[in-house]
């Protein structure tokens, strides 16, 4: 037993660690599966959505300061190929009619001539490079 300067007994600390073991070695993943619901259940009925909105930017910029560019390129290229593999034509075609819904709500006329332009360079660019093979 792991003791410290507290008139030999352990702390809360230990105490919890200690048992933490015990109960692991107790328990399958699916008991852990179980509590883990049941708290996410507690949680919900317990905090608003603005709790949820706090905890995800707080989670979202330690994630950020832990990871580089190539941990986010691999995340995101996991979630497409999953959402690819799980949605049809028709819920591409939704989530592109909303977001270009979005996007002419939250922009003007200068953006969509920015936009273009570059494009139309881009592809300026790709027509000679094509050409130069």
């Amino acid at each position: 037993m792991v003791k410290n300067n507290n008139n030999g007994k352990m702390s809360r600390e230990q105490a919890g660690k200690k048992g933490g073991k015990v109960t692991s070695r107790n328990h399958d993943q699916e008991f852990y599966e179980e509590i883990g619901q049941k708290g996410g259940e507690a949680t919900s009925r317990n905090h608003d959505q603005e709790f949820y909105e706090e905890i995800g930017q707080k989670g979202g910029e330690a994630t950020k300061r832990s990871h580089d560019r190539e941990f986010y390129e691999e995340i995101g290229q996991k979630g497409g190929e999953a959402t690819s593999r799980s949605h049809d034509q028709e819920f591409y075609e939704e989530i592109g009619q909303k977001g270009g819904e979005a996007t002419a709500r939250n922009h003007d006329q200068d953006f969509y001539e920015e936009i273009g332009e570059k494009g139309g360079k881009a592809r300026a660019r790709q027509r000679r490079n094509n050409n130069n093979k």
